[in-house]
This record gives C-alpha cells, sequence and structure tokens, in this order.
C-alpha cells in the first residue's frame, strides 16, 4: 500500500502545525483575556486559539499569527482523511480491520473540529469555537482507545501500542479536566491552569499521531513482506 496518506500525510501535517504554532507565537502582538497590556505571547498565560483570532487581545491586527495558526488547525481535516486510509493496513485480520474502521471514523471527527477551531476564531464565532475546541478532544478518547487495542492485537512494535495508550490517559484525563474546570475568564489562576494544560495536551496529541505514522508504516512493510 502506498504510504503518502497513513505516512508521510500525518508527518508533514504534524511538523507544519509546530511549526505554524511557533511562528504565530513569534508574530503575536500580545495581550491576554485579562490583561490587554501583555507584551506578545506567553506560554501559560495565553491559549493557542488566541492565536487563532483576528485581533488580539491587545486589540492590535492579528493577521500573521492568525494565517499560520488557522491553516496548521485546518489542515488537520487531511489527517482525519489519512486515517480512512489505515483500516486497509489491518484488512488482513477481520477484528483489527473493525477496530480501524471504528477508530478511524472517530479520529476523523476529531480531526474535522480541529479543523473548525481553525475556521471559527474565537473573536468573530466564540460559540461554534468553544463547541469546536471542547468536543474535539472527546473523540479521540475512544478512537485512541480503539487503536490502542488494535496496536496491541497487531504485529506493529509494542512501542507504538504504548504510546498510544499513554496518549489515550492523556486525552481521557484532559476531557474530564474539561468538564470540572472551571471558567478562564474568572480568574488569572485558572487562565493559567488551562492554558497550560491545553498546551501539554496539543503536544501530546502531535506526538501521538507522529507516532502512529511510524506504526503505520512498519505494518505497511509488513504487508507488502507477505
Amino acid at each position: 500500500m502506498d504510504n503518502f496518506w497513513p505516512v508521510k500525510v500525518l508527518r508533514v501535517v504534524s511538523v507544519f502545525f509546530l511549526g505554524a504554532v511557533c511562528i504565530g507565537m513569534y508574530w503575536y502582538p500580545g495581550g491576554n483575556i485579562h490583561n490587554p497590556d501583555q507584551i506578545g505571547y506567553s506560554f501559560t498565560r495565553n491559549f493557542l486559539s488566541d492565536l487563532g483570532g483576528y485581533e488580539s487581545h491587545s486589540g492590535a491586527v492579528n493577521f500573521i499569527a492568525a494565517f499560520f495558526f488557522n491553516t496548521g488547525m485546518f489542515l488537520f481535516v487531511l489527517v482525519g482523511v489519512a486515517f480512512l486510509y489505515v483500516p486497509l493496513l489491518f484488512k488482513e485480520d477481520r477484528v483489527n480491520y473493525r477496530l480501524a474502521v471504528a477508530g478511524s471514523i472517530l479520529f476523523l471527527l476529531g480531526t474535522v473540529f480541529f479543523s473548525g477551531v481553525g475556521l471559527t476564531p474565537h473573536d468573530l464565532y466564540l460559540d461554534l469555537h468553544v463547541f469546536f475546541a471542547v468536543n474535539a478532544f472527546r473523540f479521540l478518547v475512544p478512537g485512541s482507545l480503539l487503536y490502542f487495542i488494535l496496536l496491541l492485537r497487531s504485529s506493529v512494535a509494542n512501542r507504538f501500542a504504548w504510546v498510544s495508550g499513554v496518549y489515550l490517559v492523556c486525552v481521557a484525563s484532559y476531557v474530564g479536566y474539561q468538564i470540572m474546570s472551571g471558567n478562564p475568564f474568572d480568574s488569572a489562576e485558572e487562565m493559567i491552569r488551562q492554558a497550560t494544560i491545553q498546551k501539554l495536551i496539543v503536544i501530546a496529541s502531535v506526538i501521538n499521531i507522529f507516532s502512529l505514522s511510524f506504526a503505520f508504516g512498519h505494518q505497511a512493510r509488513l504487508q507488502r513482506a507477505h
């Protein structure tokens, strides 16, 4: 099977997204939801979504950061499409194939919601933006569980399964935290907690997708060998 979708696309989108976020952080004019006078971007005091606003919280036009961040988020729809090709790598085992199909549908839905975050800047479409941002990870919990089971059952090296297992624990914990946490608009302390944890789960998500690309590449080689 061609490695373009299940391997190359996952890696390229992951790397592009990280680069886009770094560029966005560099060019972000400043401000956060509690302090419009903040200079530049803060890892602990700004949400990633701040990069995608039409204006920064300082009131300055945010074109460069928004262009790169929103493009990076929108391209995650390609990751969802790539997952639709993954079940073909596991078609020799009926159970694994069905696990891959169900998991891929959930990953597609999650990545479509990530793309929705990029299409709905927080300062223009706040309700839709929050809807997409909050629910995107909720699709990834069952999707990650299915892929964790699939990788354990497959001939792929177990190290890839354990990366997915650790991510499953992280993303499930994050969804629980989202449900129980307070409103970041209520206090600067809550904002700092949520902004920091958000970045950690996003980094974990990118690492997981990057790791899965190697797992799928390994499975493709095994498939060709047979």
